[in-house]
């Protein structure tokens, strides 16, 4: 199935995947909300420089389990460890200090809207980095702009900003304190297929730039296989199949393939 499409994507160039370093495991994650079970025994490990896909639809638990990553959430059982740090027996401190190697790309790029560019990047780095002089933040502002070429943006305010533009400050508003670890909420979702394409190079630049590992959630196949070095797909609370892009959907399972021919339904 995956082989009769492969040529409509630009397929995510292998990286340099360190196996034996495991920046993020996950072992028998279960999260629930009242009666509704959204993750139901959850086992993933993340490599140093990998990125990794979560496909599935909305409401699969996605979300949920970045957030879990990222120490916003608290399993319901099971344990999270992060850059060899188990979340459960972080401190306050630690566990702020462990969030500033994360960088997390919000679905709605969580920009202040009373801040123009220049201001929005340079609030996190100052909160996180206060020995820094204010001529170091400026270059660092400049820096990160430029990675995501979006240089002529500094003066402006995030409601003059296209959605890709947004989304792009709101990855640089990440880098800025040069995460090891990128966590992207659906970065594709609401943009055009042209915007989409950037983002996706964008993900892939920031991988072998800024050598990060990476968790993208997301439901556009497009992204999946132009980003991912790796593919898990996720449904009603568990992974189904993982592997190559081509691998997990080369399978008759009714539910995969139903995902696949929902994304590509208008390509027929």
């Amino acid at each position: 199935m995956a082989n009769d499409t492969s040529e409509k994507y630009h397929k995510h160039s292998p990286a340099n995947i360190d196996r034996n370093n495991v920046v993020v495991s996950l072992r028998n994650i279960k999260k629930a909300f009242g009666s509704l079970e959204v993750l139901k025994g959850i086992d993933l490990d993340i490599f140093a420089g990998e990125n990794v896909v979560v496909l599935g639809r909305s409401g699969s638990g996605k979300s949920v389990l970045i957030k879990i990553i990222a120490g916003l959430l608290r399993p319901d059982e099971g344990t999270v460890q992060v850059l060899g740090k188990e979340i459960d027996q972080l401190d306050v401190h630690e566990l702020q200090e462990l969030r500033s190697k994360i960088g997390f790309s919000f679905q709605g790029s969580a920009l202040y809207d009373g801040m123009n560019v220049r201001s929005n990047l340079e609030f996190p780095l100052v909160r996180n980095k206060r020995n820094l002089s204010s001529q170091e933040v400026q270059k660092a502002i400049e820096k990160v702009l430029d990675d995501v070429g979006l240089s002529q943006t500094i003066n402006q305010m995030p409601a003059e900003l296209s959605g890709g533009q947004k989304k792009r400050i709101g990855i640089a508003r990440t880098l800025i304190l040069q995460p090891e670890i990128m966590l992207y909420d659906e970065p594709t979702a609401g943009l055009d297929p042209l915007t989409s394409e950037e983002i996706n190079d964008l993900i892939n630049e920031v991988q072998q730039q800024y050598k990060t590992s990476a968790v993208i959630i997301t439901h556009d196949l497009t992204c999946a296989k132009s980003t991912g070095d790796r593919v898990v797909m996720l449904s009603e609370g568990r992974f189904l199949r993982e592997g190559s892009f081509e691998k997990v959907f080369d399978t008759d399972d009714p539910v995969i393939k139903k995902f696949y021919n929902y994304n590509f339904i208008s390509d027929s």
